[in-house]
């Protein structure tokens, strides 16, 4: 039986709005992958326990609060405490194509903004699977 690509869906922070995370989870679902979904008002912390304690394969951030120059690095911090090195960290939300950028120089993998594709990042994450996990295209 083939193993499901798992991901965590976050909300991180104050960041009160989540119907967009859960869009994303459901399309996650339906492309295939085992979802867990962390609910509203996360800290760094608990999104890193919640992906360790479920053995994920790749966390992906939902963040339109603005904190995500704060979010994200404290995120890939805890990952890097926890020898994390073969997990996904991305995501996406309201976040400038600057601040991608200096995110993605920090660690992320890649990080989605407004108006982007949810079909762009189901093969993003399924590319990045098989690269990593050392998984042969299935197609």
């Amino acid at each position: 039986m083939e193993k499901k690509i798992r991901v965590l869906v976050a909300k991180a922070g104050l960041d009160g709005h989540d119907r967009g995370a859960k869009v994303v989870a459901s399309f996650f679902r339906d492309a295939g992958f085992e979802v867990i979904y962390s609910g509203l008002r996360q800290t760094p912390q608990m999104i890193v326990d919640t992906a360790l304690q479920e053995d994920v394969d790749v966390i992906a951030i939902s963040i339109l609060s603005g904190a995500h120059m704060m979010v994200f690095p404290k995120i890939l911090e805890l990952m890097k405490k926890n020898n994390m090195n073969d997990v996904l960290l991305t995501g996406g939300g309201i976040m400038s194509e600057d601040d991608i950028k200096k995110l993605e120089e920090l660690g992320t993998g890649r990080l989605f903004g407004p108006g982007s594709s949810l079909k762009e990042a189901v093969e993003y994450i399924r590319d990045w699977y098989r690269k990593n996990k050392k998984i042969p295209n299935e197609e």
